[in-house]
């Protein structure tokens, strides 16, 4: 157990998080490269989903496996392969010509993207005590955003200037080059690298997943995530410039300002929620259920707007939509603590596939249902709504069965990480019999 967090420590967190923030960069740089993108390679809106429904749905592919291999090799050789990838898949994006191509690209930067955050993740673990955890994250997510904030106007006035691959070769060169800070100034743990973990079998892996995935908490931790984030991504990924350009009429330069608005609210949300739930562990569920309520009635004012949206009520809409980012990382938190060390990497993988399962289908769910109204905005945002909903319904049921575990926990005399009382709306307590062992 770690008792404080040295300098060096803070050194290596703060170079290991620089990784992720070149991987939010190329992660969203479609967010306002998608028009550029369909005219260079000659496709449509569902051929352009795609593009994101490709590399989204390899980081959600990858989460899982990414948790075996940073216990099997250490999450600074993980960060290395990543930025390998990205830098990779970035320069092959640059002078790609066709369509094939740019997935193929495509693809491999969402194989680089995959192996950051979680690396980050056991990073932050290593060096830092456990009370620190949520405030640290905090901190990764909102650095990450910078990623995302170089990704909106910076990028599409390059994108105007030097051109398309100007713009993405430098960033895949500048990506990288970047190997060379990691491999001299990440260090695995305190001490050095982390002892190499044995070689795990099919069918223990397998098992490890089904045992994370049984467990309430991991579940609920997935739902959570699953519904608060992928919303804002889908906008900032993919879909927002095109939404406000061709189904708003706003100028090109104006729309990625706009998506300014995601990364400065998130930003600013992130250590504020990390903060919170560090000092207030049972505020968690009541927070994400205020941002899921609140987020079904901006849905509601957006798609129900008669004619043009104004400025002065997509700016707050955006603002509070930018939350979701922040809010997903309660979902980590509940992987944590519900889960015994051993498997929390496991579990922390599973939990982080939720929010790109979710954005995968309805990136895909928008393009298609653009191609088929004929660029009907306001009925292809109704995915989102659909998806919001599924993933509420689905979280309100794991949230009342990660309270019967607790109360079950209770009952056994387990020290639990929030204290709660029964509510006549909690599940009815499992026969003292039927009671399964401890995990």
């Amino acid at each position: 157990m770690i008792a404080k967090a040295s300098r060096r420590s803070w050194f290596i967190w703060s170079a290991a998080v620089i990784v992720y923030l070149l991987s939010v960069f190329h992660r969203a740089s479609f967010g306002v490269a998608g028009l550029e993108a369909a005219s260079r390679f000659g496709i449509g809106a569902a051929a352009l989903s795609t593009f994101t429904v490709l590399q989204v749905g390899v980081y959600a592919a990858m989460q899982i496996p990414t948790g075996v291999l940073v216990d099997r090799f250490g999450p600074r050789r993980v960060l290395i392969t990543a930025l390998v990838f990205l830098g990779t898949g970035q320069m092959l994006l640059a002078v790609a010509q066709s369509y094939p191509l740019g997935l193929v690209a495509r693809g491999v930067l969402g194989f680089g993207d995959a192996l950051t955050f979680v690396s980050v993740l056991r990073l932050i673990a290593a060096h830092f005590p456990g009370r620190q955890y949520a405030l640290v994250m905090s901190f990764t997510s909102a650095i990450g955003f910078l990623g995302n904030l170089a990704a909106t106007v910076p990028l599409a006035l390059l994108l105007r200037g030097p051109g398309w691959t100007p713009t993405f070769l430098v960033a895949g060169l500048m990506t990288t080059v970047y190997v060379t800070v990691v491999a001299a100034r990440v260090k695995d743990t305190p001490a050095g690298p982390a002892p190499k973990a044995p070689a795990v079998r099919k069918r223990e892996l397998l098992t490890q997943i089904a045992s994370a995935w049984r467990v309430p908490g991991t579940r609920l931790g997935f739902w959570v995530h699953f519904t608060t984030m992928f919303a804002p991504n889908v906008l900032t990924l993919l879909w927002g410039v095109p939404f406000l350009v061709q189904g708003q009429g706003i100028a090109a330069e104006t729309a990625s300002a706009l998506l300014t608005v995601f990364v400065f609210g998130s930003m600013a949300g992130g250590p504020l929620v990390g903060s919170l739930i560090s000092r207030h562990p049972g505020w968690r569920m009541p927070m994400v259920g205020g941002y899921l309520g609140g987020a079904a009635a901006v849905w509601a004012v957006l798609l129900g707007w008669p004619g043009h949206i104004p400025l002065a009520v997509l700016i707050p809409a955006f603002a509070f939509l930018s939350m979701g980012g922040p809010a997903s990382m309660i979902g980590f938190a509940l992987a944590r603590d519900y889960n015994p060390l051993q498997r929390v990497g496991t579990a922390t993988g599973v939990v982080n596939c939720g929010g790109f399962v979710a954005t995968t289908i309805t990136a895909l769910a928008v393009g298609v249902l653009l191609q088929v109204s004929g660029g009907d905005f306001r009925l292809a945002l109704l995915s989102v709504v659909g998806v919001l909903a599924l993933g509420t319904f689905r979280m309100l049921v794991w949230w009342r069965r990660a309270r019967v575990a607790l109360f079950v926990a209770q009952a056994r005399g387990e020290q639990i990480p929030v204290q709660v009382r029964r509510r006549p709306w909690d599940a009815p307590m499992p026969e003292p019999a039927r009671i399964p062992a401890a995990a």
